[in-house]
């Protein structure tokens, strides 16, 4: 039997899903916090979103609220690491510690019957950190490792030098997370130690409880655990101004290598701006899904990629639409070439087919975004990172559903810019630039990974 994977298979029959329901309170101390009800299993996961990402590093301390976070659960309260890790794992508890541009996540999720213990244990993490020179040494070879390991990561290296490159060595999202070599060698521990009275502050915390739980209690729980934490300020939203983009593309040398990444964008608009919807709709039909037209023309028609996807990226301050693949070197100008005419073409129009068939994709992957503790809590946390308003779920899909193809179009036209696109390539330089000049896409600049974040 022949697959046609150039037909969309048909919609069948919409089933019926019931929104998880969350209330908001305000707690003495300053921090918000949400709750949702999910009953089936004895489990509650609580998470703490602290508003204290990379972005905040310090000047050429680059890495900073990464280090923070991996140093904070190094031995607190009366344990060292440890022990604090025993005990957690003791009580069955998953406890995790993540840090990106915008905010560090505290997360914990642990049987109801054992909740209070392993709540304690948070607490201690949050509010009674050790900062013991020792393990600040350790983690901190640890991210010199990781950070050299990922010098030969072509995929990793696309991907921060188009930020880099996007955004502006003056910008905070154009550094890794993870920080750089250079940074991460004058970091000291009064660094984090810093940091961390800086940004670990009540109002500088939201706070998302999913489970089986009677709010009243837990509500009491946390106000009598943090009643004293230091309440602070909540530090402001930053008004960031990025490069300019023109077209221009950057080559990172990988000699030797059989593949190309390709990374080509441009800045956007912001996620809690009033084009969301009409550009998430635009996204997946242009490459956000397998039957996309990106997919169809690289992949399947000319067999140059195992698959390429297009995506608005939304942080907290800033945003930018990216398109991503990789190729074997000897297709690379041909898949920026084909990248660039879809995007050309895409400005000229969807089709009705094409909403439909968008629509319908969305409506029946929605439900599936709430169906863990995990998804459910992720989903609060990016509500109130991008500051939506709190009925953003309960009118997600109708207004999903009510856009026009007008809408979409316009949204394309002025959303997808390719004659301001930038365009990064990490493979072999010298077989790249033997293809670029038939291209026409104006500069041509060759640069050394190593070198990007000194210049």
């Amino acid at each position: 039997m022949e697959i046609r994977r150039n037909k969309r298979p048909k919609t069948g029959v919409e089933t019926k899903f019931s929104l998880p329901k969350f209330k908001k309170y305000f707690l003495k101390n300053g921090s918000e916090i949400y709750t949702v009800k999910k009953t089936d299993l004895p489990i509650i996961k609580i998470t703490f979103i602290i508003n204290s990402g990379s972005k905040f590093d310090p000047k050429n301390k680059n890495g900073v609220s990464n280090l923070t976070g991996m140093c904070i659960d190094e031995g607190s309260g009366k344990y060292n690491a440890l022990q604090l890790a025993d005990e957690f794992d003791f009580l069955g508890a998953q406890f995790s510690i993540q840090s990106d541009s915008d905010i560090t996540v505290l997360s914990l999720q642990v049987l109801t019957e054992n909740f209070d213990a392993a709540f304690e244990l948070l607490s201690f993490v949050i509010l009674l950190p050790h900062f013991n020179e020792n393990d600040f040494q350790r983690e901190k070879r640890k991210v010199q490792t990781r950070i050299e390991q990922l010098k030969d990561a072509p995929d990793y290296i696309a991907n921060s030098a188009f930020e880099y490159f996007l955004f502006g060595k003056a910008h905070p999202y154009a550094f890794p997370v993870i920080g750089i070599s250079e940074s991460i060698k004058e970091i000291e521990i009064s660094n984090l130690k810093n940091f961390y009275k800086g940004f670990f502050k009540s109002r500088n915390t939201s706070i998302v409880a999913v489970g089986n739980f009677d709010d009243n209690k837990l509500l009491k729980k946390v106000e009598n655990v943090f009643e004293n934490w230091d309440n602070g300020e909540k530090i402001s939203t930053q008004n960031l101004n990025g490069n300019k983009n023109k077209q221009k593309i950057y080559v990172v040398n990988k000699q030797d290598s059989v593949q190309t990444e390709i990374r080509l964008g441009h800045n956007s608009s912001k996620r809690d701006e009033l084009d969301y919807f009409q550009k998430h709709i635009l996204n997946l039909i242009l490459g956000g899904q397998f039957s996309s037209r990106l997919n169809l023309n690289l992949r399947e028609k000319h067999g140059y990629t195992y698959g390429i996807r297009s995506q608005f990226n939304y942080y907290k301050d800033d945003a930018y639409f990216s398109v991503s693949t990789s190729v074997s070197t000897e297709n690379t100008a041909a898949a920026v070439n084909e990248i660039l005419t879809e995007l050309n073409k895409i400005r000229d129009g969807i089709t009705d087919e094409e909403l439909t068939f968008a629509k319908s994709s969305i409506s029946r992957r929605f439900p599936l975004n709430f169906e863990t503790y995990s998804q459910i809590a992720s989903n609060i946390a990016s509500k109130i990172i991008h500051n939506l308003p709190d009925d953003y779920f309960q009118k997600y899909l109708t207004n999903i559903l009510n856009i026009k193809i007008e809408e979409v179009n316009s949204a394309a036209f002025k959303s997808i810019i390719p004659e301001s696109a930038l365009v990064v390539l990490c493979g072999d330089e010298k077989k790249i630039n033997e293809q670029l000049s038939s291209l026409n896409l104006g500069d041509v600049v060759s640069v050394d990974y190593e070198q990007i974040y000194s210049e």
